[in-house]
């Protein structure tokens, strides 16, 4: 069967379009965290690449307070060009097949790619191809493809983490359109920048509700809290950071170094009703820190899930840690929450989503006339 010459001709129109001035197409159709899988039914049970699929895609998110998987994988075939049709709207697509393989899902791929990308494949050069708004707008599809089942599994499961952060970040991107869509606390995020030299996206109906300074160990410190409180969904979110930090103190920067500065500061200002209980890390689950750049500056970004200390309460967390080399400035950012009639998945790549609207003003000095106002 043929299902490509009306595709073709679909995205010669979609190029035509948006060289107009805009992507005019309708936006493609799925929640946050669904994704498509395209494979022939006959290999959905069975074959080596379905079974990577579902342990890369759904693999368990370990550092949630209950198990969930990455993504809600459905999985769909096609037999005709309208069932393709309807398939091309989906807003995440997973095709897979081996590209010699039989199957209409294997000819699809074959006609999407082009010979010396296919030469690429058959030597083990490459098996993944993502690509954005092919059909329509804010759309992410990727293709993997190899030389058999077999090989194709290996291939997937070797590049399990990188795939799934692939998809992860088109989800931010979504998020954050989502997240400030109702509008934003502009007025919060002005004063950050004026008298603090930084700023966060800051949600419509969040507010601000400690801006304090003290001195410990000789060093000034600063910490800003935030709080979003809904029926049955408490979040939070602190930021702390101090000036005069060296280069050199970056390479001492590791989860250790995070996870004991951020319990320290929980213990004075993330408290609960109780006196003695605050919160602090949950280190009988996973905690996970992985380097990144963010802005141009070395950053690092934790995932984990908090507790009360003196109390059964607990919750997922997520935190950048930001190292501004031009005012020399180290900062901490962390969102909470404590929601446990809801699923969390939703709500933490919400908060890796702000978390990546941080800015800073990197010729900032406290001793301005501006930053003693």
């Amino acid at each position: 069967m043929k299902f490509y010459a009306s595709g073709l001709i679909t995205l010669i129109f979609a190029a035509l379009l948006m060289g107009c001035g805009g992507d005019y197409r309708q936006e493609a159709v799925g929640g946050f965290g669904e994704a498509v899988v395209v494979m022939d039914s006959t290999q959905w049970q069975g074959s080596a690449t379905a079974e990577a699929v579902r342990q890369t895609y759904g693999q368990v998110i370990r550092t949630l307070p209950t198990y969930e998987s990455a993504y809600d994988l459905r999985w769909e075939n096609f037999n005709s060009q309208q069932e393709l049709d309807n398939l091309k709207r989906n807003k995440n697509l997973i095709i897979a097949a081996p590209l010699e393989g039989e199957g209409n899902t294997a000819e699809w791929i074959r006609s999407l790619l082009g010979e010396e990308v296919k030469k690429r494949v058959r030597s083990g050069e490459s098996f993944a191809f993502p690509f954005e708004n092919q059909w329509y707008r804010n759309q992410w599809a990727i293709v993997l493809t190899s030389t058999s089942d077999s090989a194709l599994a290996a291939r997937i499961n070797d590049s399990r983490d990188a795939l799934v952060e692939r998809l992860t970040d088109k989800e931010l991107r979504r998020w954050t359109e989502e997240i400030y869509d109702r509008g934003e606390k502009t007025d919060i995020e002005d004063s950050l920048m004026t008298n603090h030299g930084w700023m966060i996206r800051v949600q419509h109906d969040w507010y601000k509700n400690l801006d304090t300074t003290w001195t410990e160990n000789g060093q000034t410190q600063h910490i800003v809290t935030m709080r979003r409180e809904l029926p049955e969904n408490s979040r939070w979110f602190w930021a702390w950071w101090r000036e005069d930090v060296s280069p050199a103190m970056v390479d001492s920067i590791d989860q250790t170094w995070i996870n004991t500065r951020r319990d320290s500061l929980m213990r004075d200002w993330v408290r609960g009703t109780r006196p003695d209980s605050y919160v602090t890390t949950e280190y009988r689950r996973d905690v996970v820190t992985e380097r990144l750049e963010l802005n141009g500056n070395p950053a690092w970004e934790t995932q984990g899930v908090w507790r009360m200390t003196g109390d059964a309460m607990g919750g997922p967390f997520r935190t950048m840690t930001v190292y501004d080399a031009d005012s020399e400035r180290l900062f901490i950012l962390e969102f909470g929450q404590f929601a446990p009639k809801y699923n969390k998945r939703h709500f933490v790549r919400q908060f890796r989503a702000m978390l990546r609207t941080f800015r800073t003003d990197s010729t900032w000095n406290r001793n301005t006339p501006m930053a003693a106002n």
